[in-house]
C-alpha cells in the first residue's frame, strides 16, 4: 500500500470554549476540507454563543515553543492565522514565520468585533500592517477592517474593487474583501490577485440564520487548507467560499445556546 503524506495546515488562533470560532473552528474546517490541522493558542478566551467574556493571553514566550514545536518536526504546508491579540504576540509570530519561511500564510486580521469596537491597540495595528501583511499569500478582510486599514468609510455604493486593489498594493499581498457586512441580500466578495493582479467578483446569496458564530475563521482555514493541497489562489478562495456557504447553509437546520450559533462544518458527512 502506497503511504500517503498528510497535507499540513498550521492554524495559530486563539481558543474559543464555546468551539463555534477560533482554533476549534480552525481545526474542523481543516478535517473536514482535507487537511491535517496543527495549532499554536494565541490566548484562551471564555466564551460562548452569547459573546466573549474573558480573554488570557498566552505568554510570548510558550507560543514560541508551540510554532517551533510543530515546524521543527511536522512543518506546514499552508498556515492560518486568526486572533493575535497584542503586539508582542505578532512580533513572536512573525519571528517564527521569518525563521522557518513559511508557505501559504493566510491572515483573517480579526481587528473589528461585530459591535463595531476596535479589538487592537494602536501598536499592534502597527505591527499587523508593517510586519505580518508583507508575509502573507492573502489577507480576508471584512468591510469594518477594510475601512480601519485605508483609515476611510466604506458605504454600501462603495467600489470593492478599488479597496481591495488598494489594500493588496499597499502591503503588497493579495486580498479577499469579504462583503458580509454590507446589507444586500445578494453578496459580492472582491479577490484581489497580487499574483497576476487581476480582480475577481465572487457572488453569493446572504443565508439569514443566527447561525454565523466563526465564519472568518472558517473561510480563513478552509482557504489555507485548499492552498496546502496544491490548488491555485483563486481555486482555493472559490473553494473556500463554496465550503462556507454549504457550512452555513446546512447550519439552518441545527440550534445550540441562546446566541448565535456555529457553523455546520462536517455536513458532509453527518
Amino acid at each position: 500500500m502506497a503511504v500517503k503524506k498528510f497535507k499540513t495546515v498550521l492554524a495559530i488562533a486563539g481558543s474559543d470554549s464555546g468551539a463555534g470560532a477560533g482554533i476549534q473552528a480552525d481545526l474542523k474546517t481543516i478535517s473536514a476540507c482535507g487537511g491535517y490541522g496543527t495549532t499554536a493558542i494565541t490566548a484562551l478566551t471564555a466564551q460562548n454563543t452569547l459573546g466573549v467574556f474573558d480573554i488570557h493571553p498566552i505568554p510570548a514566550k510558550h507560543l514560541k515553543s508551540q510554532i517551533e514545536a510543530v515546524l521543527d518536526d511536522i512543518g506546514t504546508d499552508a498556515l492560518k492565522i486568526g486572533m493575535l491579540h497584542n503586539a508582542e504576540t505578532i512580533h513572536t509570530v512573525v519571528d517564527a514565520l521569518t525563521k522557518y519561511q513559511t508557505p501559504n500564510i493566510v491572515v483573517d486580521p480579526v481587528m473589528v468585533a461585530t459591535s463595531g469596537d476596535t479589538l487592537l491597540r494602536m501598536d499592534a495595528i502597527t505591527a499587523l500592517k508593517s510586519n505580518l501583511f508583507p508575509l502573507a499569500r492573502l489577507i480576508t478582510p471584512n468591510i469594518p477592517e477594510c475601512a480601519l486599514l485605508l483609515n476611510t468609510t466604506i458605504t454600501e455604493t462603495s467600489d470593492l474593487k478599488v479597496l481591495a486593489k488598494k489594500l493588496g498594493k499597499l502591503y503588497n499581498t493579495s486580498v479577499l474583501l469579504k462583503a458580509g457586512h454590507l446589507n444586500h441580500n445578494f453578496l459580492i466578495d472582491v479577490l484581489y490577485n497580487n499574483e497576476n493582479n487581476t480582480l475577481i467578483e465572487l457572488p453569493s446569496k446572504k443565508v439569514v440564520t443566527k447561525n454565523t458564530h466563526g465564519t472568518g475563521c472558517t473561510l480563513s482555514a478552509a482557504i489555507a487548507t485548499f492552498l496546502a493541497k496544491g490548488n491555485s489562489l483563486e481555486e482555493a478562495v472559490k473553494e473556500g467560499k463554496l465550503y462556507l456557504e454549504q457550512a452555513i447553509i446546512n447550519s439552518t437546520s441545527h440550534i445550540l445556546g441562546k446566541g448565535h450559533g456555529p457553523l455546520h462544518h462536517f455536513y458532509k458527512f453527518w
